[in-house]
């Protein structure tokens, strides 16, 4: 058995300005400010050709151009053959059956599909464009509020090419991001993330196949332990009707409140003090000056929405780990190390905070996908597979962060609605006598 799925995030990293996550990769996807939008302008505007004047180009993100540039970082994929559609129609047949034993919630009743990899970046990118596009905005208009007003004054009319370049910068980011993600997806809405369209079951055949070979687990038990992972979320998806809307409204929200703090520069700048006139102290200075980082930071106001983000993916793919588990245990073999494969996968980098941060721009801690299924299987146990899904009738009644941290307050909670022993029946005796009463009032 190999240590995981066979392959991690090995995201790009375009340039060696911003701040850097805990992968070494740039935190700022819309590029470290106003000079490094200007010193990419001769590199956005070659082989762009009329992409300025696209209609795709109105909005936050040239949407055109990200596209081109996904396409040219994926190559040629290969291509889905009837083999591998009737493979996939018939495990998410199979699982759909099987899940109905571990939850409540109804099939989706989706369309089933079969895609490659640019199946995968044509059928999602709409609604990555539509998760970056806020935030692409509120980062171009954050650096543009950053600047000093003399500053802002003098731009005046330049102020629209400077949206379109930084429209620009962002799709080359979005491009680059997502055509690597394309090579790598194994489902419509891996991660958690629900980018793939309604109504729409699908799983990347040949990325999964490429995963397949790499793990000492037969081909079709990996086919449907993946289907029924993707069938699980989209039972969510569907079924749930408030959870898709939830989750990008919590990245607009984040977006809403983005700044760009330049405080460190100007402290590391006071440090310097190239004011001295000194020519060996300015020489040391620019010398010091060259490690530095100088790019602004973005961040927030609107933190909460981060975590009440973290906290609801969690949820999400927690709960799949418990249905899928549950459902597959006692029917495939392999189910045990297909799981804890699954997990190793997003813990070297197969997790909506990666997606998030290097797609989207948004930097999440990781959810704790653990943690949560281990929250979900004791209220499982506590108050059984019906009362454990009514939880996503609406977002109030699922745990918060505390209560994941904390699963006892949250299962107390459940037992506290519970009906004490012998109540329903004393309910229905009394219902009875009521009708009783009511008919011979009637007759009288």
């Amino acid at each position: 058995m190999s240590n995981g799925f066979g392959f991690g995030f090995n995201f790009p990293n375009n340039g060696d300005n911003g701040d850097k996550d805990r992968d070494g990769n740039n935190q700022d996807p819309f590029g470290g400010g106003l000079g490094d939008i200007l010193g990419q302008f001769g590199a956005m505007l070659s082989g762009m050709g009329s992409s300025m004047n696209s209609p795709d180009n109105s909005g936050p993100i040239n949407t055109e151009m990200a596209t081109r540039l996904a396409k040219q970082r994926l190559g040629t994929p290969k291509s889905v053959g009837p083999e591998d559609a009737k493979a996939v129609e018939q495990s998410v047949r199979l699982v759909e059956l099987w899940l109905n034993d571990s939850t409540a919630l109804p099939a989706s009743n989706n369309k089933v599909a079969a895609w490659n990899a640019a199946d995968w970046l044509d059928n999602t990118l709409p609604m990555w464009s539509r998760l970056a596009g806020p935030v692409a905005e509120h980062a171009n208009s954050a650096q543009l509020d950053s600047l000093p007003e003399e500053a802002r004054e003098m731009m005046g009319p330049m102020a629209q090419m400077m949206k379109q370049f930084s429209g620009m910068n962002a799709a080359m980011q979005l491009g680059t991001s997502l055509g690597d993600l394309a090579k790598q997806a194994l489902t419509g809405a891996d991660f958690g993330l629900p980018v793939s369209p309604a109504g729409t079951t699908a799983v990347v055949t040949t990325n999964v196949q490429s995963i397949a070979s790499s793990i000492d687990v037969p081909d079709q038990e990996v086919m449907v332990y993946i289907a029924a992972r993707e069938a699980a979320r989209q039972r969510l998806f569907t079924q749930v009707p408030w959870l898709v809307e939830h989750i990008v409204s919590s990245v607009e929200e984040y977006a809403l409140g983005l700044e760009i703090d330049t405080s460190h520069i100007e402290e590391a700048t006071r440090e310097l003090n190239l004011e001295s006139g000194d020519p060996q102290a300015i020489q040391d200075a620019m010398s010091r000056l060259q490690g530095m980082d100088l790019t602004p930071r973005v961040t927030s106001r609107n933190a909460g929405a981060t975590a009440r983000l973290e906290t609801l993916l969690a949820l999400v793919e927690g709960w799949v780990d418990v249905v899928v588990y549950e459902a597959l245990k006692d029917r495939i073999k392999y189910t045990t190390e297909l799981a804890a494969a699954w997990s190793r996968r997003t813990n070297s980098g197969g997790s909506a905070d990666h997606a998030l941060s290097r797609v989207v721009g948004i930097e999440i801690t990781a959810p704790a996908v653990d943690t949560a299924a281990e929250l979900w299987r004791r209220v499982t146990v506590a108050v059984g597979t019906e009362k454990r899904d009514k939880s996503w009738d609406h977002p109030d009644l699922l745990p918060d962060s505390e209560q994941l941290r904390n699963p006892a307050s949250f299962i107390d909670g459940l037992l506290d609605d519970q009906p004490t022993d012998g109540f329903e029946e004393e309910l229905a005796k009394l219902e009875e006598m009521l009708r009783s009463e009511d008919e011979e009032g009637k007759d009288s």
